[in-house]
């Protein structure tokens, strides 16, 4: 199906790059290097020049570390996203939240997707993103508890676990009036899941594609590539473009990265191998 975000109307074929910016001070990756909000806005208009499809933003750090209040939240997250809206008003904006006081605020400064990755621990997120007609992320936790690790986790069947769960949440939404064509599953590497569960689910991605609705992975830099290649955090980028072209080659839909110049091009070549994109130029043999 085609997928709505904001302005936007994405074809099947469509592969979308969602830039990371993160108004965190202690990020996993950039350890705030967009905390402050003119480094935040310098960090928009990179990934726009680059050719960022949606901006994804955030507010509190995905792992452990300290607690950021709901009032925090929407301070650090609200007046940077009216700010990004008013500079850039036709560039799909996304939050990543999983509180429904913080999805609505977002929702009133101009906010067009909700990119809740914590499973719908809070379900008036779901009556939010229908009373604001904003596209809603799935995601698959295995139940994981907010701003947690997963330790030693098990599951009987993984990928039974995963398309059950991404259904039961993309249907939820559904019943609370979140248009189809907004809704986005998430398998959500490494939340609830082992380096072992995080390369499952990225080999067998297509049966998750199969569940009807648009997939969204967020595989940047993570530590399933990093244990798997031995590589520190740094030095994931190699690794990310290679799970990033697997799963776009499977058929994820958008891909949430850190590095948005090099995932726009692999996507690009992934794109023009599939044979949904033309060459730009192809004059080898005919002159």
């Amino acid at each position: 199906m085609d997928l709505r975000i904001g302005k936007q109307t994405i074809p099947p074929s469509g592969r979308l790059v969602m830039a990371i910016v993160n108004r965190t001070p202690d990020s996993f990756f950039d350890s705030g290097a967009a905390w402050d909000m003119d480094d935040a806005l310098d960090r928009v208009d990179q990934v726009v020049e680059e050719g960022a499809d949606i901006l994804d933003i955030g507010g509190v750090k995905a792992g452990p570390g300290n607690d950021v209040s709901v009032a925090e939240e929407i301070r650090r997250v609200v007046p940077f996203v009216e700010r990004v809206r008013a500079r850039y008003p036709d560039v799909a904006i996304s939050v990543d939240t999983w509180r429904a006081e913080v999805a609505r605020a977002a929702c009133q400064a101009g906010c067009d997707l909700l990119n809740d990755t914590w499973g719908g621990v809070d379900p008036q997120l779901f009556e939010v993103a229908s009373e604001f007609d904003a596209a809603l992320v799935c995601a698959h936790t295995g139940g994981q508890a907010v701003r947690t690790r997963p330790f030693r986790v098990e599951y009987e069947d993984l990928m039974t676990d995963v398309t059950t769960s991404l259904r039961r949440l993309a249907e939820r939404a559904e019943g609370h009036g979140v248009a189809r064509d907004k809704i986005i599953v998430d398998p959500a590497h490494d939340f609830g899941k082992n380096t072992w569960h995080s390369l499952e689910v990225t080999r067998h991605l297509d049966q998750i594609v199969q569940l009807g609705w648009p997939v969204l992975v967020s595989v940047s830099n993570k530590d399933f590539i990093g244990e798997s290649l031995g590589r520190p955090v740094p030095e994931r980028c190699l690794g990310t473009l290679a799970a990033t072209v697997v799963t776009a080659w499977l058929g994820a839909r958008i891909h949430r990265v850190h590095d948005v110049a090099q995932a726009k091009e692999v996507l690009e070549m992934t794109s023009v191998i599939a044979g949904d994109l033309p060459p730009l130029r192809a004059v080898r043999g005919l002159a």
